[in-house]
């Protein structure tokens, strides 16, 4: 009987996998997708007010808050300009764009779902430049234009879960998926699939990073000296292998190798 069931249980999952597999924009990568959007969203622009509710925002009449907001609205028309012209602008729906400036001395930036983006005043003393600016919030955008956040959800709810209560899981256990949401929902393997997919996700991040700031005119050879710059002030000495990052050589190393291609084919200056 209980040989039956882990059969059964396999074939449900598989069939999961199999019917929310979708496709990420550009890279083409498959990817699993089994939350609704227009929930991620609900989550992402609820938790994003609340952080900047509670946060020491820059009003836009600082020149740090202008430059945040410039780059970030010439990223979001070039997206949406690279994705109407391929056919693909549906992966920006509903999308409600926001760019705001947090000052707190931390050197970090990040996008919700749905295109809420937030750059803290720690992170422009390691940019130093608007175009280095350019390389992370397009980064950053990326994992919101890949979907990023709704695979690490879908992932988490399966392993979780096991996707048998995934529809008890989003309609009646809001406060489980809230925290799954946000990061605070310990899986128990962590190490064996969730730390991999995630750096997985930050090379796809820099590769369509490097595309959107592009195809935006902001040169995508400032990657490598501002993730040089990063290192130098990165005092996080965890092994690759237990970060859901790549370490700082790796990255370098990639990038290295698709800029020259990226820049001959997406860069308008």
């Amino acid at each position: 009987m209980k040989y039956c069931m882990q059969i059964v249980t396999a074939t449900l999952l598989c069939c999961i996998a199999f019917t929310a597999c979708k496709t990420v924009p550009v890279t083409g990568r498959k990817q699993l997708n089994l939350v609704p959007n227009s929930m991620i969203q609900a989550l992402a622009f609820s938790e994003y007010d609340s952080v900047v509710k509670a946060s020491p925002t820059l009003m836009q009449t600082d020149d740090r808050a202008q430059m945040v907001t410039r780059v970030g609205g010439r990223i979001q028309q070039a997206v949406e300009s690279y994705l109407q012209q391929n056919n693909m602008s549906k992966e920006v729906k509903n999308f409600k764009w926001e760019f705001n400036t947090i000052n707190q001395n931390i050197v970090n930036a990040w996008c919700m779902p749905g295109g809420k983006v937030v750059v803290y005043t720690g992170l422009l003393p390691v940019t130093q430049n608007e175009t280095a600016l350019a390389v992370v919030m397009g980064h950053e955008i990326a994992h919101a234009i890949a979907r990023h956040g709704n695979e690490r959800m879908s992932e988490g709810l399966l392993i979780s879960l096991g996707g048998l209560v995934l529809e008890d899981a989003l309609k009646n256990k809001k406060q489980q998926t809230q925290l799954l949401f946000l990061g605070l929902y310990v899986v128990g393997s962590n190490l064996a699939l969730a730390l991999p997919n995630s750096r997985m996700q930050e090379s796809e991040a820099d590769k369509l990073g490097l595309i959107f700031m592009s195809i935006a005119g902001y040169n995508p050879e400032e990657a490598i000296p501002f993730w040089q710059r990063m290192a130098s002030v990165n005092n996080n000495k965890t092994p690759e292998f237990l970060s859901t990052h790549p370490s700082d050589a790796t990255r370098i190393k990639k990038l290295s190798v698709l800029i020259p291609g990226i820049k001959m084919h997406y860069f308008k200056n």
